[in-house]
């Protein structure tokens, strides 16, 4: 994998959305499985429902995962030196979450070219699940 130029980026770029299917009850299930949590508003309609949700909803870890991959995709694993996120609202069963990442600053920490990008998934209406941000050394 290249990584970006840090000179060709300007703050404003997008880097490369990653879109992903629906979250369907399986994936959840199998994150369940994967992750160890097995809280059941994330696997069990009743209890969802008995806490005031419409359906299950997915992990907020889930999400992180996604922009964790948003990242990977655009650089390696090794280029990143700080991520972050903040959950703004639920993941519902079915949505089609999109994740975004924006260069907002470029700087330099000892010789070394950094980006910091804001990141966010998103459902198909726009609503911010998880926003944050990331850090990523380019050269």
């Amino acid at each position: 994998m290249t990584l970006p130029s840090f000179d060709a980026l300007q703050v404003g770029d997008a880097i490369p959305a990653l879109e992903l299917p629906p979250v369907s009850r399986l994936t959840l299930a199998l994150y369940c499985g994967a992750s160890g949590d097995h809280n059941p508003i994330h696997v069990d309609t009743d209890f969802a429902h008995s806490a005031g949700l419409p359906d299950v909803i997915a992990h907020g870890m889930l999400s992180m995962g996604w922009l964790a991959r948003l990242l990977t995709n655009w650089v390696p694993q090794t280029a990143i030196r700080d991520y972050s996120v903040r959950f703004a609202a639920m993941t519902q069963v079915h949505e089609k979450i999109t994740c975004t990442g924006q260069v907002t600053e470029k700087f330099e920490v000892n010789g070394e070219r950094r980006v910091r990008l804001s990141l966010t998934t998103a459902n198909a209406e726009g609503q911010i699940k998880l926003s944050g941000e990331a850090v990523i050394a380019l050269t």
